[in-house]
């Protein structure tokens, strides 16, 4: 098994709701902050990789629209991710 699918089965124990949950918004949340935090450390390396750069920008927006509606939905959930993922200090 791969590191980058023991990484992503491991974000979704974690945040999974039921046994077969692998598309709720928290988990799909979670696995849009670990591939935000991947590109972010890549680009204290590769400064001027502005292709990435845009890649990033859309994940950030996809992860901003999917907490908007979690937090329209549940409240409580949206706050337990949020601590989870230590989002929004």
């Amino acid at each position: 098994m791969s590191v980058v699918r023991k990484m992503k089965t491991q974000v979704i124990d974690s945040f999974k709701i039921h046994s077969q949950d692998t598309g709720s918004a928290q988990v799909q949340i979670a696995l849009l902050t670990e591939r935000i935090n991947g590109l972010t450390d890549h680009f204290k390396s590769h400064k001027k990789d502005f292709h990435s750069r845009r890649g990033l920008l859309k994940l950030v927006g996809k992860r901003r629209k999917l907490l908007n509606y979690l937090k329209s939905k549940d409240v409580e959930k949206y706050q337990k991710v949020l601590d989870k993922l230590h989002l929004r200090k």
